[in-house]
């Protein structure tokens, strides 16, 4: 990750910062790298156990999706403020959009995951899912800086078309299948839909308790199916 010391982890603030989400995501605790403690050892490796559980798949194959949910949970990891990307199930919501709205990028994503895979095998040894978060961080890190070798048209534009994507699949409103619990929302503190705002939730100190609702709950929204089939 450019301007940051050798070996340095992934973090959620870089990549909320990127996204200009930083200063939403400052409204809730301070958020930051995944390695430091045992507490954020621990949530990851319980993320990691879940890698590969997921529902019916729309678009992707089983071994597609494992690839996916990794350099999700890498990209937004769980630490020891909350979850990430992996429990907000942003790779189920790149999965049913490929298949909808995300339909021209499916391509993309079935040579970039394979090239994911085969970039990982040949420097550090074996299928990116499989590695050791250190080792996946570095893998990310070289198709960020564009000297992953293998990728159509280049290993940063696929980078960052799996980071614009998952950000969505973490922060979007449920029912288009990512930010299961609403773990995205809590993350950056928006506390949901509201169709009337009282006066004390007008004050520039009020701290608005979650509604935890998708804006598809209430009548006055469509509901189209999210992903129409083409």
């Amino acid at each position: 990750m450019p301007n940051e010391p050798p070996g340095a982890q992934l973090s959620r603030r870089q990549l909320l910062k990127r996204a200009g989400l930083v200063g939403a995501a400052a409204i809730a605790t301070p958020i930051g790298t995944l390695v430091p403690s045992p507490g954020a050892a621990q949530l990851s490796a319980q993320a990691q156990t879940a890698i590969g559980r997921s529902p019916v798949l729309d678009t992707l194959t089983a071994a597609e999706a494992e690839t996916l949910e990794a350099i999700t949970a890498r990209l937004i990891p769980s630490d020891v403020n909350g979850p990430g990307a992996l429990e907000a199930q942003a790779a189920r919501y790149i999965d049913r959009a490929l298949g909808g709205a995300l339909a021209s990028s499916h391509d993309a994503y079935r040579s970039g995951l394979a090239a994911v895979d085969d970039y990982a095998r040949a420097s550090k040894g074996s299928p990116f899912a499989k590695l050791s978060t250190a080792d996946q961080d570095a893998v990310l890190r070289d198709m960020e800086a564009n000297v992953a070798a293998g990728f159509v048209p280049d290993a940063s534009t696929f980078f960052n078309l799996v980071r614009a994507h998952t950000i969505q699949g973490t922060f979007c409103d449920p029912y288009y299948g990512g930010n299961e619990n609403f773990v995205g929302w809590d993350l950056i503190g928006y506390p949901g839909v509201r169709l009337a705002v009282t006066p004390n939730e007008q004050r520039l100190d009020s701290r608005l308790t979650p509604t935890h609702r998708s804006a598809y709950e209430y009548g006055m929204f469509s509901k189209k199916k999210p992903w129409p089939r083409t």
